[in-house]
């Protein structure tokens, strides 16, 4: 029976940029932190590995181009080593580990970016993954969309794991669809902490924590909280202010990594965090009696729900550059009409007359 209560993590930690063995070193050490902290669940920011792209949309087409085959180079794929290296660090740490990663594609013959979550479990094993659905804006430059079938929960030793990334939080259907896959325990992650300025696209690097007044990942995650009665571990990216090696101030343009991870529990009160300005390692512990209260008054899954009011379709889909097709055993002929030996299968096949069969086909064909 899982454990009345537990600990969350949220690793604000900032990736050695650009750089898979430094970050993934650094990755290790942070693990074995969170499990000597006595984290059940530690998750790490948006593309945390091995950085998110602040250079998109400042950068020339050339220099654009020449990041891009960088960031592939240092990016995880799903038979990496790294992953084994990853896992041997979870296990050792007994935890679940959440990692917002830069994904290569592991299809033959592609090398596409994907904006993902890693999920290991607490022997090290590599549960699944989720790919962002809908890259934002100009990252649609940078990454793929994600199949439907990645949008799923993992059972962990706490309770049932799930996780969206960064606008997804802000997408009804989506939250729903985790609902209804019986999500207990969230995994949010984001680029940084921002003050918007009017609109979402008008926003800067958040200074203090009193950007909450604007950011919308503030009232987002407590939100998320409360109405589908989940723990949340919001992780955001953090940059401190030095200049990575190889970059220029001016590349990074869209640098909003000033942290603000938080930690929130189902009846939306923020038990730690928003951390701004600093790389820290935040946790808290959660009851699962806080969960019980707040579904006592306001229940998701239960009795203040309408389903034959409001309903839910949720697809699982893997996407594919083609799917294997053999011939159909009442394939048409080439006019496109069945031969008089099809008509016939087809009468033998469903015990009707011949002459229906040939009158349904001509009525197709007409």
């Amino acid at each position: 029976m899982p454990a009345e209560s537990f600990t969350l993590a949220a690793a604000q930690v900032e990736p050695v940029y650009h750089d898979k063995e430094g970050t993934l070193d650094k990755t290790c050490r942070y693990i074995e932190q969170a499990g000597r902290g006595g984290a059940d669940i530690v998750v790490f920011p948006e593309t945390y590995f091995p950085g998110y792209p602040y250079w998109r949309g400042s950068v020339s087409i050339s220099r654009w181009t020449d990041l891009m085959v960088d960031l592939q180079k240092n990016s995880l794929h799903v038979d990496d080593e790294a992953i084994e290296i990853l896992g041997e660090a979870v296990a050792e740490a007994d935890l679940t580990l959440v990692l917002g990663t830069n994904e290569v594609s592991d299809r033959q013959g592609s090398e596409t970016l994907y904006n993902s979550l890693f999920y290991f479990d607490s022997t090290g094993e590599l549960m699944g993954r989720h790919r962002k659905l809908m890259p934002t804006h100009e990252e649609r430059a940078i990454w793929g969309r994600g199949d439907p079938s990645s949008l799923a929960t993992y059972e962990t030793d706490v309770g049932r794991l799930g996780g969206l990334i960064c606008y997804e939080n802000h997408m009804t259907l989506s939250k729903a669809a985790l609902t209804a896959m019986g999500e207990e325990i969230h995994a949010a992650v984001w680029p940084g902490f921002w003050e918007q300025h009017g609109h979402p696209g008008d926003k800067t690097r958040a200074e203090t924590s009193e950007a909450v007044d604007t950011c919308d990942i503030y009232p987002a995650m407590r939100e998320y909280a409360f109405e589908t009665q989940s723990f949340v571990a919001a992780c955001s990216a953090y940059m401190s202010e030095a200049v990575p090696d190889g970059f220029s101030e001016d590349e990074l343009g869209f640098n909003v990594a000033a942290g603000g991870s938080m930690l929130v529990n189902p009846a939306g009160i923020v038990k730690a965090g928003p951390l701004v300005g600093e790389e820290g390692l935040l946790t808290a512990e959660f009851r699962d009696d806080e969960r019980r209260a707040t579904k006592a008054y306001f229940d998701a899954m239960g009795h203040y729900t309408r389903w034959d009011a409001v309903s839910l379709s949720i697809s699982d889909e893997t996407l594919a550059p083609s799917q294997p097709q053999g011939p159909s055993k009442h394939a048409v002929a080439g006019n496109g009409s069945l031969s008089a030996a099809q008509a016939q299968a087809v009468a033998d096949e469903y015990d009707v007359p011949v002459e229906a069969v040939e009158a349904v086909a001509d009525e197709l064909v007409g």
